[in-house]
Parts: C-alpha cells; sequence; structure tokens
C-alpha cells in the first residue's frame, strides 16, 4: 500500500485458506492491521498468532451473533476497521430439484445473509470512526452468467453484486466506497471437485488459457481498498482470465 494510510485495520472474512489467506498475507506485507476468522484455526492462523497488528478468532459466517462478537473484539484490539472484504463463502452443487432445503438454506446463510449481517456489525464502527471506508465484496462469475447445477450458490453471489450497487448510494455520502470483485474459477479449495474433463473445458474456455489462482485476484482488491481507488464505487469488477468477454 503506497498512501499514507498504511496502519489501517482491514476486517476478513474467511482469511484462514484459499483467497482469504492470500488476501490476508498480503495486506499484513502491506502495512494493514488485520482480523480475520474463520469457524476454526488453521495452521497459517496459529503461525500467525504472535504477528504485530493480526487477530485471528473463531467465528461462524452463518451466525449472526458470532458475527457481532468478533467485530466488537476486533474493534477492542485493532480499532475500527477502515476497510472489509467479505470473502467467506461456501460453493454448494446439484440440480435444484435434488438439492435438500438444508442445503440451500446453509449457501443463504453463509454466503448472502452472513454477509450482510457482517458488513452491518462492520459499518457501526466504521460510521463511529468517521474515516469513510471501503468495502469490497467478492462474488463470483457464476452470480453474472449462471452455471447449471450452481443456482443457489449463483443467488448468494449476484446478491452480493445487488448488496454493492445499493450500498454504495447508501454510503457515498459517508465517504465509504462499495465495490464487488467477481473472480472466475480458481485454484482453491471450492475448485477441487472438478473432474478433468470440466477443467478442461474451463481452460479451453478462458482467453489466458488457464484456471486463475488466489493471488490473481488480491492486487485487485488491494487497489479497491486503497486511495488509489477514492472514486470508485458501485462496481463489480470482474477477473476472470476472460472466460465471460
Amino acid at each position: 500500500m503506497t498512501d499514507s494510510k498504511a496502519a489501517r485495520h482491514v476486517l476478513v472474512s474467511g482469511g484462514s485458506r484459499g483467497l482469504g489467506r492470500c488476501l490476508v498475507e498480503a495486506l499484513l506485507a502491506d502495512g494493514w492491521a488485520v482480523s480475520t476468522f474463520s469457524r476454526s484455526p488453521t495452521d497459517f492462523t496459529r503461525g500467525l498468532e504472535a504477528a504485530p497488528g493480526f487477530l485471528f478468532a473463531p467465528a461462524d459466517a452463518s451466525d449472526p451473533e458470532s458475527l457481532r462478537r468478533f467485530v466488537a473484539l476486533a474493534v477492542q484490539r485493532l480499532g475500527p476497521p477502515f476497510g472489509l472484504v467479505n470473502c467467506a463463502g461456501q460453493a454448494v452443487e446439484g440440480v435444484l430439484p435434488a438439492m435438500a432445503p438444508e442445503l440451500i438454506d446453509r449457501v443463504l446463510a453463509t454466503n448472502l445473509a452472513g454477509a450482510l449481517h457482517l458488513t452491518r456489525a462492520v459499518l457501526r464502527a466504521m460510521l463511529v470512526g468517521g474515516d469513510g471506508g471501503s468495502i469490497v465484496n467478492v462474488s463470483s462469475i457464476i452470480g453474472q452468467r449462471g452455471y447449471a447445477g450452481l443456482s443457489a450458490y449463483a443467488a448468494t453471489k449476484g446478491g452480493m453484486d445487488a448488496m454493492t450497487r445499493a450500498l454504495a448510494r447508501e454510503l457515498g455520502p459517508r465517504s465509504i466506497r462499495v465495490n464487488s470483485v467477481a473472480p472466475g474459477y480458481l485454484e482453491t479449495e471450492m475448485t477441487h471437485g472438478l473432474d478433468d474433463a470440466q477443467r478442461r473445458q474451463i481452460v479451453r474456455r478462458t482467453p489466458l488459457g488457464r484456471l486463475g489462482r488466489p493471488e490473481d485476484v488480491v492486487g485487485t482488491v488491494r487497489f479497491l481498498l486503497s486511495d488509489a481507488s477514492r472514486f470508485v464505487t458501485g462496481q463489480v469488477i470482474t477477473v476472470d482470465g476472460g472466460i465471460t468477454c
């Protein structure tokens, strides 16, 4: 981070693995104070326990009270957040008529309702801070284009982009920017279920000729958190190697 606000606090949901882990590593390297949570610690979060300006505590993205407690702890330890990255998510696959109702409820509670509840809790602290801020919602190209077998997941990610646009209008007068980053298929735990034929098809349809990596998304999130994007809000920035072009 090249601007003068390097000590600001950013909260990253789901920062223990995958894209969330890459974001935590990059933001700490940039000089941010970073708080993050997942349902349980990992070797990665344990290894950072003594790092200055870092906080990990267990929390459940589908439980509003758990999120409220985590935000209160993060504010107590690191101060009001300037940034929020809604990265926690759960991928579910299956045709809708055969999908268990509890699975639909779980993905909605984690991916969409969880992002709303967490954003609400963070905003209550952010607005008190009075320093403006930046919210980045990690959505997906699935929410833009739709893919068979991913209707519940697509609903949550499309909802996040709608939330981005509405909150950008709501919070702009308070100097809080809200944007989405919509990754394509990334090499993370969420795509480990793809078989070889599915992976080859995705690669063939991608102009850059490969699946993405979490680090391919990090730069866009860093930009949206930084003062370099101070006139960017309400946008959905697609990072997918060109598969949707």
